[in-house]
């Protein structure tokens, strides 16, 4: 398996954490710390020799923060998290609705003056921009301090960092070689010397290598340079990387990672640097101010090209397979004695027998019942729960193989449901549908087209406190910039980007409803009269059925219904040829008409 149900955190050594940190803390003469879910990469994911924010509070979640004074300590959690912070972290830390509490505003009000530690390759410029002037107009007297990780020194059996091995991805799966990738990026970098890149899957993406230092993303640890002259070093350690030297050829020089801030300190020009990703310790190498601007890596990584684009709707039929087999097992067997974990293990089994899994995307979500309104719930050996009679179950996953990501969604009923649960999954449905049958122009963003995901809940008075979609890698990270629908999307939507449609809908202590496919931003065919010169619409990548015992149509269009209909007859056209005759016969069935 994949996947395991240990538990990876340990909210009872909480209050003890906390006191050894507080202890260094007053060591360095400091009267607060920052720790937050960061490494110094600075992307989303992080591997376990960094799960400082989850050693020391309990907290889980893939985004957060611990600000630790010296008789306060509160623990930051966005709307996606505020079910499961609850039940994760000790009395001893106060959870803090985050974004809508910064941490400069908290700090401020709970400490009035004194100085604040952090760790420089742990808060990037941006976020450090962002606490000093909260901090200068709020409580002037508090001082932010750089220092050594305290957090490190007090974790005492801290995981060692990783060392997975590196390689390359195929050409043919990539869609243009590395050195082309080097050679178009450079020219983008202005009057920069380099661009710095610090993002694990920036770094994958250029160099068309992947790796495995983080669990489930395929990208390794390291530090690069793209210079103006269409050369890049790559600051890895030569262990990881055995057998690579042809692949890399002369563009691409390779150096150990602790040459990488002595080489920053010689610059004879200007760096480029991505203030949201970059951490504080690299701007403080460079000899001169740093030309700010982003990834130059993140938009073309987003713009999937005709290669990638075949190989995500390859991996999602592949996979939509393994979902129906599932699906219909499930369908066969729930309730009975099955519980959660079942259900996660018979997901793995079914994607790894076609024997093209290279991992899972990320760590099965199966929440039965109340556990499904936990919008990032991890099943683990305490927390597992029977699935019951008339009541729901969502299940989030996906598969990491070497031609595609995959990300799906669906939620099931376990019986039959009531009549509330119904009235909200037709209206979660009701959004999916909208995102998905939609035409917008050309320059438009996804805070432009998240309403469109929402209305039909926000008729019935209702909402969920996530976004509407995020990017997805080519065999790389599930969740990826700079793109998303939500209302913080600002980034234009372009051709060949791979975006989530994920509405959904979260009563706590019931029941949690999301239903998700894939789509691809594509060019819409021009219509009759169109006065829109270009118009984009999307692809759909996912091919799966929806639980039609979940569906009132009374509630939907005709426009909706024929939208259900046409999808899940092109599901049945797809995918039925893959399965055996008994899960066709269970398919048949599934996407009936309504």
């Amino acid at each position: 398996m994949f996947q395991t149900f240990q538990e990876t955190a340990s909210p009872e050594q909480g209050p003890a954490r906390l006191q050894s940190l507080r202890a260094a803390m007053k060591a360095q003469g400091l009267d607060g710390f920052l720790v937050p879910r960061a490494d110094a990469h600075q992307g989303e994911y992080v591997a376990p020799h960094d799960e400082r924010l989850s050693w020391l509070t309990g907290f889980t979640g893939s985004a957060g923060w611990c600000v630790a004074l010296q008789d306060r300590a509160g623990v930051f959690v966005d709307s996606r998290y505020r079910v499961q912070v609850k039940a994760q972290v000790a009395d001893c830390y106060e959870p803090v609705d985050w974004p809508e509490v910064s941490l400069g505003d908290w700090i401020a009000s709970a400490l009035q003056s004194g100085r604040v530690g952090f760790d420089p390759w742990l808060l990037s410029l941006s976020q450090r921009r962002t606490l000093e002037k909260a901090l200068a107009k709020n409580a002037p007297e508090i001082a932010l301090q750089a220092c050594a990780n305290l957090v490190d020194e007090v974790w005492s059996n801290q995981p060692p960092a990783p060392a997975g091995a590196v390689f390359a991805q195929p050409v043919d799966l990539a869609g243009e070689p590395h050195e082309s990738k080097i050679a178009r990026l450079a020219k983008d970098i202005g009057p920069a010397h380099c661009a710095v890149l610090t993002l694990p899957d920036s770094i994958a993406w250029l160099l068309n290598i992947r790796g495995s230092d983080i669990p489930r993303n395929p990208v390794p640890h390291g530090f690069a340079l793209l210079h103006n002259d269409a050369r890049v070093t790559l600051y890895m350690d030569a262990g990881k990387l055995e057998g690579l030297s042809d692949h890399f050829g002369p563009s691409v020089q390779v150096k150990a990672p602790d040459a990488f801030l002595s080489d920053l300190a010689d610059l004879s020009g200007p760096a480029m640097i991505d203030p949201a990703s970059c951490p504080v310790a690299v701007v403080e190498a460079l000899p001169h101010d740093p030309i700010e601007a982003p990834d130059p890596c993140a938009l073309p990584k987003a713009r999937k090209n005709a290669a990638e684009l075949a190989g995500a709707r390859a991996a999602h039929l592949r996979d939509a397979a393994a979902m129906v087999r599932f699906l219909a097992w499930l369908d066969q067997t729930a309730p009975g004695e099955l519980t959660e974990i079942d259900v996660v293990t018979r997901l793995e089994e079914e994607r790894r027998a076609t024997n093209a899994l290279r991992d899972i995307s990320f760590e099965t979500i199966s929440g039965s019942g109340p556990n499904g309104a936990i919008v990032h719930y991890r099943v683990t050996d305490k927390t597992n729960r029977k699935l019951r009679e008339n009541e729901l179950l969502l299940v989030d996953s996906g598969g990491q193989y070497v031609d595609g990501t995959t990300d799906i969604t669906r939620t099931v009923a376990i019986g039959t449901a009531g009549g509330t649960e119904r009235a909200a999954f037709t209206r979660v449905l009701k959004g999916m549908i909208a995102i998905s049958r939609l035409r917008f122009p050309k320059g438009m963003a996804g805070r432009d087209i998240d309403p469109f995901a929402r209305a039909a809940l926000w008729e019935a008075g209702m909402d969920y406190g996530h976004g509407t979609g995020h990017g997805v890698g080519s065999y790389l990270s599930v969740h990826e910039g700079p793109a998303r629908i939500a209302s913080s999307g600002t980034v234009p939507l372009e051709a060949g980007m791979i975006l989530s449609n994920e509405p959904g809908f979260y009563k706590e202590g019931a029941f949690g409803i999301r239903i998700e496919n894939l789509i691809a931003v594509e060019a819409a065919s021009a219509l009759p009269g169109q006065t829109v010169s270009e118009m984009l619409s999307f692809e759909t990548l996912t091919w799966v059925p929806i639980d039609l015992t979940l569906v009132d149509p009374d509630l939907m269009t005709p426009q909706e219904r024929d939208w259900l209909n046409d999808y899940h007859a092109q599901v049945l056209k797809m995918v039925a040829p893959l399965l055996d005759e008994a899960t066709q016969d269970w398919l048949l069935n599934a996407c009936r008409a309504i």
